[in-house]
Order: structure tokens, then C-alpha cells, then sequence
């Protein structure tokens, strides 16, 4: 899979001498990259240390930069964090920063397959036109977004643009009283959520709802088939991150495979290691996807 992540990046800030390099695109597409594919990013950050700091640990973790630009009027993206006692976190998101301006060519080379997208990017007119036109003038076979949901930087617009698009849709089980609250006036079930959605928006493919400690949901749009996946038992640190594994994990695998099961089962596997760990991209987290799929095949 050739994917191209658009969207923030973003320092995760919890102190002033404890930031983590973020932002639910890079690590989608981080997480794509540890499992064999082909990522690039498309953001911008700013001429400032921490752009510097960031361009270089995004080459680290094997993503492609040529999308990323520098901009010298914007810093770069910056969100404080606090963590309640189960490891949930709270985010304060800077407002005006080099990510509300994505430059990118609007017919792309013709070697990305997929695209994927949240909300939060959306938030200013300047990426959402820019993120249309690019939609518009390229043939992606998978169009995936999670829609991640960051108060107040979301709208019914903006919602509804990402799920008019979309064939892989991913959305937590937190968040989906107030999209179908928002779509039907009404909060909806897991499964009367689903196939209300997919009557909606008749391109989606398959639906991704996460249920943190609940497990995972997958309905097949076309098929009319439901998949419920349990998670795996851990001790929880912090669950920042921990959608963006599980998404670009399903996303990976699925693409690989077509296997639903075997795509819910090792993105639980591999969202719970990261829940285990403070660090949106655990340092270990390579050797642990490798060891996963070895340990997978072996079985098989």
C-alpha cells in the first residue's frame, strides 16, 4: 500500500521537558510504515526547533517528507496534554499554526492508493478546499478517515465531508452518540449506528468503531456482516495513540489480507502494546509488529 496521511503534526506536550512527537496522521502513518508500507505525510510545520526536531524523527520512523512544508510565518503544532487516572487524556490544541496550511500538489503521482484524513486539519476553509481538490483530481482505491473528534475543532460540515468521501470509516465508540446525534437527531446503538451510516453513505465500505476495554466492531457495509473483535488485557499508561495504531493496523492488513478477523485480531494486539506505554510510537514498537506477524504466520 502507497498511503498519503493528511493532516496535523503535532508536539504532545505534557511538560516543559516531557514533548512527544503526534498527531493522528503521522501516527497512522507511522504505524503503516512499521508494517511494511510505503508512507508519506502531507502537513506542514514551522521553521522553529521543535519543525526541525519533528522532520527529523519522521524520517526516523520511515516516513516520506516531500509533502511536508516549512512554513516561516506558522510554528509548528503544538498540544498540551494532561492524563486523568486511567491514562485518558484531556488536549489543549494551539489554534493558527503551520498544519491550518497544507501545500500539496493537487493531481498527485499516480502510485498512492489510499488517502487518509481526520477532522482536525479540516478545522480552517484553506485545507478543506485544498483536501476537496486533491480528492477531486485523483483515483484513490481506499479513501479511509477517522474521524477524531477534538472539541471544539469539529463541525457537522466537516463531519459529513469526511463521511460523503470516505470508504473505510473509523470512529470510537466515545464519539459516536454525538455523530449520530448530529446525523439522525437521535443516539444510536453500535449496530443501528452502522447500518443507519451506511444507508447514509452508500460508498462506505466497511465501519470501524473502537470501544476501548469493550473490543473493536467492524461492520461490512456491502455485505451487511458484523465482526466484533475483544481487546487485549492490559495495564493502561496512556491510550494517546492508541486509535491511530489500531486504524492504520486494520487499514494495513486488511488491505494485505481482505481478512477482517485476522485484521481486528492483530490491530487489538498492537493497540494494546501501545496503551502500555506512554509514547504515542513506543521505541520498541518496530520489534514488536515484527515479532506479531512472525508469531502470526508461524501459527497459521
Amino acid at each position: 500500500m502507497k498511503l498519503l496521511s493528511f493532516g496535523e503534526i503535532i508536539w504532545d506536550i505534557y511538560s516543559q521537558n516531557e514533548q512527544t512527537l503526534g498527531g493522528a496522521p503521522l501516527n497512522f502513518a507511522a504505524y503503516t510504515a512499521l508494517l511494511g508500507d510505503t508512507a508519506w505525510v502531507a502537513s506542514s510545520v514551522g521553521n522553529d526547533p521543535l519543525g526541525k526536531r519533528a522532520l527529523e524523527q519522521i524520517k526516523e520512523f520511515g516516513i516520506k517528507t516531500e509533502y511536508i512544508s516549512i512554513s516561516e510565518e506558522k510554528e509548528t503544532g503544538q498540544c498540551r496534554i494532561s492524563l486523568d487516572k486511567n491514562g485518558v487524556p484531556s488536549y489543549n490544541i494551539l489554534e493558527d499554526v503551520s498544519y491550518d496550511r497544507i501545500s500539496l500538489p493537487d493531481k498527485l503521482p499516480a502510485n498512492f492508493d489510499t488517502i487518509a484524513f481526520g477532522t482536525l486539519a479540516l478545522r480552517k476553509e484553506y485545507n478543506r478546499t485544498k483536501l476537496k481538490t486533491v480528492l477531486e483530481n485523483n483515483n484513490f482505491s481506499e479513501i479511509y478517515t477517522d474521524l477524531n473528534l477534538r472539541a471544539p475543532f469539529y463541525s457537522e460540515e466537516n463531519i459529513g465531508f469526511c463521511l460523503s468521501n470516505a470508504t473505510i470509516v473509523k470512529i470510537s465508540d466515545e464519539e459516536l452518540p454525538l455523530v449520530t446525534q448530529i446525523l439522525f437527531h437521535e443516539a444510536l446503538n453500535l449496530q443501528d449506528a452502522a447500518i443507519s451510516i451506511s444507508r447514509k453513505y452508500s460508498q462506505i465500505k466497511l465501519l470501524l468503531i473502537t470501544c476501548g476495554a469493550k473490543g473493536s466492531f467492524c461492520y461490512d457495509c456491502q455485505n451487511e456482516k458484523t465482526y466484533n473483535c475483544p481487546s487485549e488485557p492490559v495495564d493502561v499508561i496512556s491510550t494517546v495513540g492508541a486509535g491511530d495504531s489500531f486504524g492504520a493496523s486494520f487499514l494495513s492488513l486488511y488491505e494485505k489480507t481482505k481478512n477482517i478477523p485476522y485484521a481486528l485480531k492483530l490491530s487489538a494486539k498492537i493497540s494494546a502494546f501501545v496503551v502500555a506505554h506512554k509514547e504515542a510510537i513506543p521505541g520498541t514498537a518496530k520489534s514488536f509488529i515484527e515479532h506479531l506477524i512472525s508469531d502470526e504466520m508461524k501459527s497459521q
